[in-house]
């Protein structure tokens, strides 16, 4: 009996999953996200973002766009952990995005968003080190600033994906 007693817990617990479907199982989220066209910034930032989005959304360029993000971004730098010599030890970077996703052909809002990253990163003492670390926060920042847009975006389609009026 108490051999059958944890094959019985499992069986339920998988027996309540019955409803249960991933996210990227509905056919409407993986095709979405791939007729996605990206209009990033320019600078760095923006073309880091661009990047990670098309990853992330497995853009398809041989397929016309049946939607085009436009991307605002804004990027803030604080020192922390100042030294007794007031140089900066650790720097706190926030990277802001904000999208605006417009349905092709008429361009009608189709949603819209935000999402805000707080990382930090070392500074060091020697100058290139120091730019180094920045631009790896820079990319970090919007590799999640990404990660968390397509996660949205996913969502979206998947419970149906409503277009607004303009």
């Amino acid at each position: 009996m108490r051999k059958l007693l944890p094959v019985l817990g499992l069986t339920l617990m998988l027996g309540g999953c019955a409803g249960f479907q991933p996210l990227y199982g509905q056919p409407q989220v993986v095709s979405g996200l791939a007729g996605i066209q990206v209009e990033a910034p320019s600078g760095r930032t923006g073309y880091l973002m661009r990047q990670h989005l098309d990853d992330a959304f497995a853009h398809d360029a041989s397929a016309p766009p049946a939607y085009t993000m436009q991307i605002s971004l804004g990027e803030a730098r604080y020192p922390r952990g100042v030294r007794i010599d007031n140089v900066a030890t650790r720097y706190e970077y926030v990277l802001t995005a904000s999208y605006a996703l417009l349905a092709l052909p008429g361009r009608n809002v189709a949603k819209r968003g935000q999402v805000r990253v707080e990382l930090t990163y070392d500074s060091a003492d020697q100058p290139y080190a120091s730019i180094a670390a920045q631009q790896d926060a820079q990319d970090r920042a919007a590799e999640e600033a990404s990660r968390r847009i397509q996660l949205e975006l996913a969502a979206w389609l998947a419970n149906g994906a409503k277009v607004a009026a303009r």
